[in-house]
């Protein structure tokens, strides 16, 4: 069986049971997670509950499925932009084009595969057989830092620190256009589009969701742009900067316009982050630099 734990905390309060797994498990669909609901997978507070229930602050919600044979996840010899490591963590620099864990129509090549080959078992079980470590994750598309907890104790250790908002996570962007401020923040709910369950979008009874956004460098047509993280949604970043009339270079998902240049995906890096150390209690941060296919389309543009 594969179990994921998820505690509830107080922006999620009053979402309906359904809607707030299928936020929190963004691999899986809303029908996918309500057939397992009504199939007595769910759990809040160990009691059965109803798609339409709504959750509470502080509800335990226990999400257990059986895991098909076909779907075993095996270990490979993926080579790591290891960035540093101990017995409890291992902070990883992500390459373009590598999915985190597995998932349908991904199950080899992810970055959960090549942990299991560097790691063995030394990696936290949480998340069941298909996320083993995964605390956080980012796009496909999207490089740069991500944590891995290598043992159950820190994993609730950094997942803590993620429900309390209290992990730094700076991204790196170009967006199309120039913001007429230097720096601002965007407050707005985010939940899935109704016109399009693919996308998220900003709507009414969303999750609250909290970006701030800083001008570096304006160039002509385009905007180099820091943005963090003060509450992790799916999309978030890429959600709020085409809320704010910016869409990301690359994001062929969000914007139905041409592009300048021709990039795999959104042209975003997850170049910072900071967090409370597990064992030693002390504040570590981690930085990388931005990957040559973002510089050189820098390198392109003209400054204003």
């Amino acid at each position: 069986m594969e179990k994921s734990i998820f505690y509830v905390n107080e922006e999620d309060s009053g979402a309906r049971l359904d809607q707030y797994l299928a936020s929190e498990v963004s691999t899986s669909s809303r029908s996918f997670i309500q057939k397992n609901i009504k199939d007595r997978n769910v759990k809040v507070n160990d009691k059965v509950r109803k798609p339409s229930y709504l959750v509470q602050e502080d509800d335990v919600v226990v999400m257990e499925l059986s895991e098909p044979v076909e779907l075993d996840i095996i270990a490979e010899d993926i080579p790591l932009d290891i960035i540093y490591e101990d017995e409890d963590v291992i902070v990883i620099n992500k390459g373009k084009d590598m999915v985190v864990h597995p998932a349908p129509g991904n199950y080899t090549g992810t970055l959960v595969n090549a942990l299991l080959f560097h790691c063995r078992d030394n990696l936290s079980t949480i998340n069941g057989i298909r996320r083993p470590g995964i605390v956080h994750r980012i796009d496909k598309n999207t490089t740069g830092i991500l944590v891995v907890a290598k043992n159950d104790r820190a994993h609730n250790s950094l997942s803590a620190q993620f429900k309390d908002h209290s992990i730094t996570r700076e991204y790196s962007m170009i967006v199309l256009g120039n913001p007429k401020e230097d720096s601002y923040t965007v407050d707005a709910p985010i939940g899935r589009n109704p016109k399009d369950r693919l996308k998220m979008a900003v709507v009414e009874g969303g999750r609250r969701a909290v970006t701030h956004f800083k001008v570096e460098k304006r160039y002509n047509g385009h905007s180099l742009l820091k943005a963090t993280l003060e509450t992790g949604r799916t999309h978030q970043i890429r959600v709020h900067s085409l809320y704010k009339g910016h869409p990301l270079l690359g994001d062929d998902l969000y914007y139905g316009g041409s592009f300048r240049f021709k990039t795999q995906g959104p042209v975003l890096h997850a170049g910072r982050l900071g967090f409370i150390h597990p064992s030693s209690g002390e504040y570590v941060e981690f930085n990388s630099e931005l990957p040559q296919y973002f510089s050189d389309i820098l390198s392109k543009l003209t400054e204003t």
